[in-house]
């Protein structure tokens, strides 16, 4: 087995300019027709990507993407500090799918639990910037929690189907069926 390699390879910066340019153009499609404060576009690509590369490559993916967004469009915004919040929960759900896909080659028990983590994540995050800030602890927790719903709704109809086209064409190390005998 070959020692871990230092860095990007070219196939994974590729990747991982293709997906993040899909985490800071789908939000504003989303936001041009109303949808993307519920739908949580800019998820969709770095969660997929996720299943592609190593960790190192999607979480550092998943850390730059909201900021760049945030600083290029003021979505999500930094004050309350949602762009914060979304940095430490994409990281946190990249790490975990990058982790946990060589171990399942089901995409939807990576997925399911990834997006499991992720609410427990943000809503522990918003619930401590919400108190740092002084502003209403419960309301700002539970409105980024119920309104998640149909982006995490989309996320597990689309992102699954996508990863197993996508997986054996672009990934580094495609994660094969178990052969049946």
């Amino acid at each position: 087995m070959a020692p871990p390699r230092a860095g990007f390879s070219p196939r994974e910066l590729a990747l991982a300019s293709l997906f993040g340019a899909g985490g800071l153009l789908l939000p504003i499609v989303f936001h041009i027709v109303l949808l993307g404060g519920v739908f949580m576009p800019m998820y969709l690509p770095l969660v997929t990507l996720a299943f592609l590369v190593r960790p190192s490559v999607s979480v550092s993916t998943a850390l730059v993407v909201p900021l760049l967004s945030a600083f290029a469009t003021g979505m999500p915004p930094l004050y309350p500090p949602v762009v914060l919040i979304m940095i430490i929960e994409l990281g946190c759900m990249a790490l975990f799918i990058s982790l946990m896909r060589t171990r399942f080659t089901n995409p939807w028990f990576v997925l399911i639990p990834a997006l499991a983590l992720g609410r427990v994540v943000n809503a522990a995050s918003s619930f401590g910037a919400a108190w740092a800030l002084h502003l209403p602890v419960r309301f700002f927790t539970l409105a980024t929690f119920v309104s998640s719903w149909p982006g995490l709704v989309l996320l597990v109809a689309v992102v699954p189907p996508l990863v197993r086209v996508l997986q054996p064409r672009v990934a580094l190390h495609p994660i094969r069926e178990q052969e049946r005998p």
